[in-house]
């Protein structure tokens, strides 16, 4: 199918609808999710983080997928690592509209947890910057040594999270820390039902993702838009809907660790999908990454940077609804941005 041949409004439609898609089958599958985690016991598990991880994570695997098929990496890549940067952002929308008046966020929401999920995000971040610096001819088996070690980190830090947490505590379900995203309503029906909803939902996201990806990648090559200013910008805040509806509905129920962890857990897991792009590409990811990525990486570092900080602190001043942590984030964030389009 040659999307090039189809109008621009068209394929913004298509866009538009896949974006809805996204949002309105998030909502849907992270209900059918908490019923299937609570049902089997699963919110505190190894197994059932890692699940939920992969499932929350649908159209970012899309999105990659499509682009490593086509061997075409850049808005895929500017997506996972513009994410996070946009991600961590959505951390301040939470602040304003899901705290409120009462204290900052990172006053209200700090945790162990919350600062050994911060700092696996950091490292992985960090190996991303270190594989960048070796040669494309540093693969072996269709993949490099560096997709593996932040695999490998990801799936300590959810081991040591799993463990941190005592299984003999008694916490309704909402509370748990990975219990996602939609506390302010459970999943209506049986099981079975929820075993339904999670594959419609998840064939339905993925086939948005790839929507996205492809009407996404054909507009910004016809309006001139380069794939990662597109990837990090656009996409990647149409990707980061869902996190934004849930993470403030997680804060207006007073589970302010359960929204920053959303955040943190589901920023740490995208840079896993640099293994699956390579294995599927067959081409080393992280050694051909571009000056952009490795700045949109820095970035991503120094705003995750900043809110760690702010539980460090503890601080309980606040302007416009703010924190003073969130506001050098959305301060640094704007800027980031404008050397992003200086540096393309």
């Amino acid at each position: 199918m040659d999307f090039n041949t189809w109008s621009s409004a068209l394929l913004l439609i298509i866009f538009l609808i896949a974006t809805l898609a996204i949002w309105m089958s998030g909502i849907k599958l992270t209900k059918a999710i908490d019923a299937i985690t609570t049902h089997f016991g699963l919110g505190q598990a190894f197994g059932g983080m890692v699940f939920l991880a992969i499932i929350t994570n649908l159209p970012e695997i899309a999105i990659t997928s499509v682009a490593a098929y086509h061997r075409d990496y850049d808005i895929a890549i500017s997506n996972i690592l513009g994410g996070i940067a946009i991600q961590t952002v959505v951390l301040v929308l939470i602040d304003i509209f899901g705290v409120g008046r009462s204290a900052p966020l990172t006053q209200k929401g700090h945790s162990k947890v919350l600062i050994l999920e911060g700092l696996a995000l950091i490292f992985i971040l960090s190996i991303v910057i270190v594989g960048a610096q070796f040669p494309s001819s540093f693969i072996y088996f269709r993949t490099t040594p560096f997709e593996w070690i932040i695999v490998g980190i990801w799936i300590g830090t959810i081991f040591l999270i799993s463990k941190m947490i005592d299984p003999k505590e008694k916490v309704k379900p909402e509370e748990l820390v990975h219990h996602l995203r939609m506390p302010k309503s459970t999943f209506k029906g049986s099981i079975n039902s929820a075993y339904l909803v999670l594959f419609i939902g998840a064939v339905i996201t993925l086939f948005a993702g790839w929507a996205l990806e492809i009407t996404g990648e054909t507009l910004a090559n016809r309006w001139g838009i380069s794939g990662v200013v597109f990837g990090g910008t656009i996409l990647a805040l149409c990707t980061a809907l869902p996190e934004i509806s849930t993470g403030i509905a997680s804060a207006k129920i007073r589970d302010y660790n359960m929204a920053v962890s959303d955040i943190f857990g589901g920023n740490a897991f995208l840079p896993v999908l640099f293994l699956m792009a390579s294995i599927i590409g067959g081409d080393a990811i992280l050694p051909n990454l571009k000056p952009s990525d490795i700045y949109l990486t820095m970035l991503g570092i120094i705003l995750t940077g900043i809110y760690m900080a702010g539980m460090v602190i503890h601080s309980k001043k606040q302007i416009a609804r703010m924190g003073i942590d969130s506001i050098i984030v959305l301060l640094v964030y704007i800027l980031g941005i404008i050397g992003l389009f200086k540096l393309i």
